[in-house]
């Protein structure tokens, strides 16, 4: 005896005929009561029955709506693309993609199809956004301990908390982060952080603890690599910038040293949101406590900064308004890198952009990325060897 499955199968080529001719409406109530007198199912059930075989049909399988233009072909591309890119954002994203395709094909690194290409550099801010999106993982979310308290030498640097949108480049904020896990109990390394405010060039080194003359020749390995000269740093109240050596070392270079509020760390907004997002987000949160650590994360940093400075593009914060107690912001419509800022500064020389531009012509950022990825893992091979925990 014959299956329902069995006997829909037998009659469905010859339903869907009787469906596509007009005059054949005998020939459906045909089929429907034979069907209905072998199986006892009523008609609207073997109705229903018959379009879902139909469905099944491979012949007759269609797809709604719009077809589809970006398939999964330019979509793993972009992923390809994203994950070399440090994992940004899509808006972040987008105005680097043509430059990241032109070093990976240069490097013969670029396996993806002529057309997967095309329609990746074609492929919108907002599509590259959605699609990037979904790409997103769950980051681990967490907050670290401050170690800045107030000195009291601060009353010998200026306060400062105008318009930084008119200084020039050579203006930097500075600050100082703990990689201290849980505690700031015992020794532990600490990471000067430079940020360019003209231009967002960051630059980072490690140092063990943050005392002053630790903090002096991290600030002098800044100011050996950046391609220009620093004319103002502007550090928090914390206690490893607010002295007299420190103001004695800025006044032998005349460099303008400046402060901001106490508790106001917006105030020195522009590091302060790179020790979350940068900092935190490539090294994290692990406590390195063995004087090993820094040469280890030094290495990371020689990478790392590069990377950021050549690669990773940012959006400018242009204007804030309140509105009914909530902020209205707007920022820069296209996202640019620090390289690309510096490019299209006024105020830095073409001798400094051409001697960046030869720099930026060897530079990979699929090949450097992996390259960060290998030294962390020195990094963390190294504390647990020398760490504490590791003896």
């Amino acid at each position: 005896m014959e299956t329902k499955q069995e006997i829909f199968a037998r009659y469905r080529k010859e339903y869907r005929e009787a469906r596509k001719s007009k005059g054949s409406r005998s020939t459906l109530t045909r089929i429907i009561d034979t069907v209905k007198n072998v199986t006892g199912m009523g008609r609207k059930s073997i109705i229903r029955a018959f379009n879902r075989e139909q469905i099944k049909d491979p012949c007759t399988l269609e797809r709604r709506g719009r077809p589809v233009h970006y398939t999964r072909d330019a979509t793993v591309a972009l992923k390809e693309v994203w994950e070399a890119g440090g994992e940004v954002c899509g808006i972040l994203l987008h105005p680097v993609v043509h430059e990241y395709v032109d070093i990976f094909q240069r490097d013969k690194l670029w396996t993806h199809s002529v057309d997967a290409t095309n329609k990746l550099l074609a492929m919108s801010s907002g599509t590259m956004k959605e699609r990037v999106g979904c790409f997103l993982k769950i980051r681990r979310k967490g907050r670290g301990i401050s170690s800045t308290s107030p000195s009291r030498l601060k009353h010998i640097i200026p306060i400062f908390h105008g318009d930084w949108s008119k200084k020039l480049p050579g203006t930097g904020q500075i600050d100082t982060v703990v990689h201290c896990g849980h505690t700031l109990a015992g020794n532990m390394v600490f990471t000067l952080n430079y940020i360019d405010v003209p231009v967002l060039w960051d630059v980072m080194r490690a140092q063990w603890n943050k005392g002053q003359e630790a903090t002096q020749k991290s600030l002098e390995h800044i100011e050996k690599s950046l391609a220009w000269n620093i004319i103002e740093v502007h550090p928090d109240t914390g206690s490893e910038f607010i002295n007299w050596f420190m103001k004695a070392w800025c006044d032998a270079r005349n460099i303008l040293m400046t402060r901001s509020r106490p508790s106001h760390s917006n105030d020195n907004m522009h590091v302060e949101e790179r020790n979350g997002h940068i900092m935190r987000r490539w090294i994290g949160y692990m406590r390195l406590d063995c004087i090993e650590a820094v040469d280890a994360l030094n290495d990371i940093y020689d990478v790392l900064c590069p990377y950021l400075n050549h690669f990773v593009a940012s959006r400018r914060l242009i204007d804030k308004v309140e509105v009914n107690g909530k902020w209205k912001k707007r920022y820069e419509k296209v996202a640019k890198t620090p390289y690309q800022r510096v490019l299209a500064s006024e105020h830095i020389s073409l001798e400094v952009k051409e001697k960046l531009r030869a720099e930026h012509a060897k530079l990979n950022p699929l090949v450097m990325k992996k390259e960060i990825d290998r030294l962390k893992r020195v990094l963390y091979d190294v504390q647990k060897k020398h760490g504490p925990t590791g003896k």
